[in-house]
């Protein structure tokens, strides 16, 4: 008998290695690999093949008939929003999350909102008795979304072939596996095999995939690295099941751009839509406080008012504090540099507490203006009034800068009744647009000078 084909496979990444090792070299993680079976001497059954007889040939770039490659509305246009408008035929779209975020409910929902195609939902990790419990608590109803309770990759295909429908959805990845490889699901091994059949299943029979994925405790999707490399999309679930707001996030798209985002609202029925988040993520103005300040930030081709809470108090215990959520700790050191160094406040001895309202994380550099200004607020007990809005990205210099996209920006605020936006754009220099006051300010000290002198 054969000596079977082994390998040692990190758990975190997906680097291979002949002999084990204690620390990987491409992750730098210790003790994550493990040893798996690579393949059997003769597999017992076959995977995806649409017809061992056609082979690729090359063809001339106009010769490819772009129209495979419209677009399928999915009735939910926080989705469509972050997929760059709709599910493009034969791509593979994975998306991640913390468990009991809402993947699963999220996919069956556009599975059953889809009443004009077939739909196949897989799952490996649930019966059909608990997906249509699920369902009936959506109270939506679809004649042609079937539902598969299997986790072979062989069979998931057998079904497929007899059903042909429009859409494959799998939940998850690290429940399926392939028999001619003898490791676990969820291996490295297994999760690498099982996506390639399923790429290749997808671009040889134009019919889009969705893969739900684990995370690991680091926050990104369970499985080798090249698992992202593989399929065409990445959508990252986020949020706190303490809250019921839930963020969806392009983290890579092939047909659209990176930096979407789509809100919902978890509820008993499912997950509803946020219209416009930025209501949601500014608190009640009825009481004034020290310390806050509105940003407008843009996600994508979405703007959204963001509030920033600060809290500044003197550090009891030598060492300040710094904490910052849903911002750059990085950035927030950087900033509060510049206002000890510019604005000769005494940040070094003070703790700093930062909150961006809302459970969402904002990464635009056109909010350290308002990041400053509730430092600065909070610093000196002073409150900034309600109608205020801050745009601007903050230099080592103390000067703000300029931001694109404006024009969206300035509209957002109006709409949501902000009477004042400070920004540096020498263009719109201390002039009114529509009912909207735009204050052109070229350094940090000028925006405090105005507002509270």
């Amino acid at each position: 008998m054969n000596k079977q084909k082994t390998s040692f496979f990190c758990q975190s990444c997906g680097a291979s290695s002949a002999k084990w090792v204690g620390k990987c070299p491409t992750c730098m993680e210790w003790n994550t690999y493990v040893e798996e079976v690579v393949i059997k001497k003769s597999p017992e059954k076959p995977v995806w093949k649409e017809d061992i007889n056609v082979k690729p040939v090359p063809q001339l770039v106009q010769n490819v008939l772009s129209e495979n490659f419209d677009r399928i509305p999915t009735k939910d246009e926080e989705l469509d929003r972050v997929l760059g408008g709709g599910i493009v035929g034969g791509s593979l779209v994975l998306i991640g999350g913390e468990p009991g975020i809402g993947k699963s409910t999220l996919m069956l929902q556009v599975a059953i909102q889809l009443t004009q195609l077939k739909i196949l939902y897989v799952s490996g990790e649930e019966s059909p008795h608990q997906i249509k419990m699920r369902a009936d608590r959506i109270g939506v109803y679809s004649k042609k979304c079937y539902l598969l309770s299997e986790t072979d990759l062989y069979r998931i295909f057998q079904q497929a072939k007899k059903l042909t429908p429009s859409l494959l959805i799998i939940d998850s990845i690290q429940t399926i596996h392939s028999q001619h490889i003898e490791s676990a699901p969820g291996s490295v091994s297994q999760v690498k095999d099982c996506t390639g059949q399923l790429l290749k299943y997808a671009k040889e029979s134009n019919i889009p995939v969705f893969l739900i994925g684990h995370i690991n405790k680091e926050g990104s999707i369970a499985g080798p690295k090249v698992l992202e490399h593989m399929v065409d999309t990445v959508l990252q679930f986020e949020g706190d099941r303490n809250h019921v707001y839930r963020i969806l996030r392009t983290i890579k798209n092939r047909f659209g751009s990176t930096f979407e985002l789509g809100i919902y609202q978890m509820r008993h029925e499912g997950l509803v839509q946020v219209k416009n988040p930025s209501e949601i993520l500014l608190s009640d103005q009825s009481v004034d406080r020290s310390g806050v300040a509105i940003g407008a930030s843009m996600e994508g081709n979405r703007p959204l008012m963001v509030e920033v809470q600060a809290l500044v108090s003197p550090a009891n215990y030598g060492t300040p504090q710094r904490t910052a959520t849903g911002f750059d700790l990085k950035r927030l050191h950087m900033l509060l540099a510049v206002l000890e160094k510019r604005m000769n406040l005494k940040m070094g001895v003070q703790d700093v507490f930062l909150n961006i309202t809302g459970g969402i994380r904002v990464d635009d550099p056109s909010i350290d203006m308002a990041v400053c200004a509730a430092i600065y607020s909070s610093y000196h007990d002073l409150v900034i009034p309600r109608q205020v809005c801050f745009v601007g990205e903050i230099g080592l210099g103390g000067e703000v800068r300029m931001v694109n996209r404006f024009e969206s920006r300035v509209k957002e605020a109006e709409k949501l009744g902000f009477s004042e936006i400070f920004l540096a754009n020498k263009d719109l220099a201390n002039k009114e647009k529509d009912k909207v006051t735009l204050n052109n300010v070229k350094l940090l000290r000028d925006v405090f000078s105005h507002l509270f002198d």
